[in-house]
């Protein structure tokens, strides 16, 4: 591997530590803290999803570049399409944490934001397991390792 392709791997798997790590841990504390209807806790845990969420895409274009022209291996795109659907989970999971801190900060008391609570950790556990299948991948099928 040259040192232009150790460089984008080292990157690759700091982007993996750094991002995907945190923004898991993140929303998966998020319904704690509807349930304790502590709002500017979860609005740093709103803003943290959402950098950590952009973050994650350093992890997807170093990967498009380790592929390079490997992309076509069922691997890869299983964990490109994984990757997707995680991401798309994150937008959700934001526009969850925005709707449940705007139910917390209404007048009405009865509002209590257990909708979000429910989707927001199920969402985030689906998106958890795709991080882990998406590793597991990585690890056992591509010939390089």
């Amino acid at each position: 591997m040259s040192l232009f392709g150790k460089v984008v791997l080292w990157l690759h798997i700091g982007f993996a530590i750094f991002a995907i790590g945190p923004l898991t841990a993140v929303t998966s504390s998020v319904p704690r803290y509807i349930r304790s209807r502590d709002v500017s806790v979860l609005r740093y845990l709103q803003r943290a999803t959402r950098i950590f969420g952009v973050l994650t895409l350093g992890v997807f274009a170093t990967g498009l570049v380790l592929g390079g022209d490997k992309l076509g291996a069922p691997y890869l795109s299983a964990s490109m399409t994984l990757f997707v659907v995680a991401l798309a989970l994150m937008v959700f999971i934001e526009r969850d944490e925005g709707a449940a801190i705007r139910a917390l900060t209404n007048e009405n008391p009865k509002d209590d934001a257990k909708v979000q609570v429910g989707r927001i950790a199920a969402m985030g556990g689906i998106a958890a397991v795709i991080w882990l299948v998406i590793l597991f991948l990585m690890v056992f099928f591509d010939p390089t390792l």
